[in-house]
């Protein structure tokens, strides 16, 4: 039976929730008048996001595929080498956000600060579901089972976790600027090869 079948739906379900969240960076805009900063802000943001969220897309995709997989060496593999591309997307977002400066939007240097935070921690918790999945005794089906269902554990938990900072930016007109960019908008799946 393969190994990570009973566990990749737990697995996979936290990471792709997590993702989401930086989809809809948006902001309370101060005014008409600053329509065309939320453009450019969102602009310089979702140009850099992009390639993480496809990231994130593909370690998701790998996740799944190991899902079928029988050797637990093969599955471990895979998993630490996803859990450490989604770690390395949500430093990279938390890098976009910094980069981009405030957000014009109301408190918007504090807006700013919180998100990167929580897009830092993030990748942080994805290194340490990472560093678990390192640690698992690959030599017994039976243990390499139990201790997935450990980190399907900590994924659960990651996916719970705070958003605060993030929920922030979630209204108003930057909102509205960054869901026009297309670097902001979920990546398309690979259209499936027809027979």
């Amino acid at each position: 039976m393969p190994i990570g079948k009973c566990f990749s739906k737990k697995l996979s379900a936290p990471l792709a929730a997590g993702a989401v969240v930086v989809l809809a960076l948006s902001g309370c805009s101060k005014g008409n008048d600053d329509d065309a900063k939320a453009k450019d802000w969102a602009g310089t943001v979702c140009d850099k996001v992009q390639p993480q969220l496809k990231a994130i897309q593909s370690a998701n995709a790998d996740i799944t595929k190991a899902a079928e997989e029988k050797d637990p060496a093969k599955v471990q593999a895979t998993y630490e080498s996803s859990f450490d591309k989604i770690a390395k997307a949500y430093a990279s977002m938390g890098d976009a956000v910094e980069g981009a400066g405030a957000p014009p939007v109301d408190d918007g240097k504090n807006t700013q600060t919180g998100a990167v935070k929580e897009l830092r921690d993030t990748a942080k918790a994805y290194n340490e579901v990472k560093t678990t999945v390192e640690k698992l005794d690959t030599s017994d089906q039976g243990d390499f089972g139990e201790g997935l269902k450990d980190v399907a554990g900590e994924l659960e938990k990651l996916s719970k976790t705070g958003d605060h900072a993030l929920g922030k930016l979630q209204s108003g007109r930057l909102g509205q600027a960054m869901s026009e960019q297309a670097g902001c908008q979920k990546p398309e799946s690979a259209p499936s090869k027809e027979a």
